[in-house]
């Protein structure tokens, strides 16, 4: 047992407190969005939150669940975040290996090429013609091909890499494995943690975006679920079938608020159920790729 000074302890406590506050901070507006997507429109609106049961309805739900744009949003953002984050770990895992060697050729330029692009872009405009150009508009192409060479990410998975001991390479070299036998059955089953980090990093980013859809897709049968949200949350516009054409102007301000909640509950649900199950992972990627640089 360590023993702590009472100057340690008021700092223990002080930190403590810190963190709680922090904690409930984060945690106040994700717990009010959460009960209100359960509250009735009304009652919210005139009394705020409320625990009893009563004032509460699963209304936003239905209609989220029931309006296919959302549905269709849905499946086309776990396609793009899927597909995007399966290409970005293998473009990053292969370029990052080689870039790990010590004896690799022109090692220096390259890395430093490569971190030129992290300053240098194109912009929108000459990206936008590129994309024209290549026959990518309005295809799951100009969503996931753009995005998919991430610098950082490489640079996280070299270090990674270069962290291995040497060792491992000479004795299956010794034992007769050349190089690709080596990464696919040496270095790659060892670089899971590193893999499982890039691969969450990328599926937030892209489950998250909606610029790259707005300027590239034009097709709403392709627009994933964040153009949707859009709609609902910046430009308040939710689907006439979700609020009906009869509705009143006031119940349907109401409905709407209750829509708003409900589809950022529905949207966080892959992020949340992701988490759990890659955090040791994470954990253990971030630091091995945080020691040396």
């Amino acid at each position: 047992m360590i023993s702590l000074t009472k100057f340690d302890r008021r700092i223990l406590w002080l930190n403590r407190l810190v963190i709680g506050l922090l904690i409930l901070i984060t945690l106040g507006p994700l717990i009010y969005v959460l009960i209100a997507s359960f509250m009735d429109p009304f009652t919210l609106r005139t009394q705020g939150l409320s625990l009893n049961p009563g004032n509460w309805t699963l209304e936003g739900y239905k209609r989220v669940l029931q309006d296919p744009a959302i549905v269709r949003g849905f499946i086309n953002s776990i396609v793009y975040s899927v597909t995007f984050s399966t290409l970005t770990v293998a473009v990053s895992i292969l370029t990052a290996y080689p870039l790990a060697k010590k004896n690799l050729v022109g090692k220096r330029p390259i890395t430093i090429f490569l971190i030129l692009t992290m300053f240098i872009g194109g912009g929108l405009v000459p990206t936008y013609l590129l994309i024209k150009n290549l026959g990518m508009l309005n295809s799951i192409w100009a969503i996931v091909l753009p995005g998919s060479v991430n610098v950082w990410n490489i640079i996280l998975a070299r270090t990674y890499f270069s962290q291995m001991p040497d060792e491992l390479e000479e004795a299956a070299i010794i034992d007769g494995a050349n190089e690709m036998q080596v990464f696919f059955k040496i270095m790659l089953p060892l670089a899971k943690p590193i893999i499982f980090v890039l691969f969450l990093y990328a599926f937030v980013g892209q489950w998250n975006s909606y610029f790259d859809a707005m300027i590239y897709l034009n097709d709403a049968d392709l627009q994933p679920l964040q153009l949707v949200l859009r709609k609902i949350l910046v430009q308040n516009q939710p689907q006439q079938n979700m609020v009906g054409a009869a509705t009143e102007m006031a119940e349907m301000a109401q409905l709407a608020e209750l829509i708003k909640y409900s589809t950022i509950v529905v949207s966080s649900l892959p992020l949340l159920i992701m988490y759990p199950f890659f955090q040791k992972y994470f954990d253990k990627g971030m630091m091995a790729g945080s020691l040396k640089g």
